[in-house]
């Protein structure tokens, strides 16, 4: 296998991931990807709902939290970290709609919030899968 992309300006202590932590960064993004999906199958709106509250995606950080000392220094630290602050902004974003939601002005700025912040998540998924999947690093 080749080596991991470094983007300029960051350096890793150590660019090989320790085994079996590559797989289950997939096995991570696959469950937050799986989120979303129960997300639009369910109902529009929900897709925010699903990836903060769903169990697939908690979890998948609750897998970051526990490996992340694991690939600390590697070039999947940066994935982890993405994933892991990918689920708490969510979580900020869907604390953002709700407080919009239940002010009588704010609904339909809720409803523009809650689908960028839906096409957000899912972008950050895609773009942290691919970037995986061509072992390239992620801005932290």
């Amino acid at each position: 296998m080749s080596e991991p992309e470094i983007m300029p300006g960051r350096e890793l202590a150590a660019t090989t991931a320790p085994d079996g932590m590559v797989t289950l960064a997939h096995v991570i993004y696959g469950l937050h990807a799986l989120a979303v999906v129960i997300g639009v199958t369910s109902g529009a709106v929900t897709v925010l709902g699903s990836f903060v509250g769903g169990l697939p995606s908690i979890v998948a950080v609750i897998l970051n939290y526990v490996k992340r000392a694991d690939v600390r220094g590697t070039w999947l630290d940066s994935h982890f970290s993405w994933q892991i602050r990918t689920f708490w902004y969510a979580a900020a974003w869907i604390v953002a709609f709700y407080v919009l939601f239940f002010t009588l002005v704010g609904i339909p700025l809720a409803f523009v919030v809650g689908i960028a912040a839906t096409l957000w998540v899912v972008y950050r998924v895609g773009r942290g899968w691919l970037a995986l999947n061509n072992r390239l690093t992620l801005p932290y």
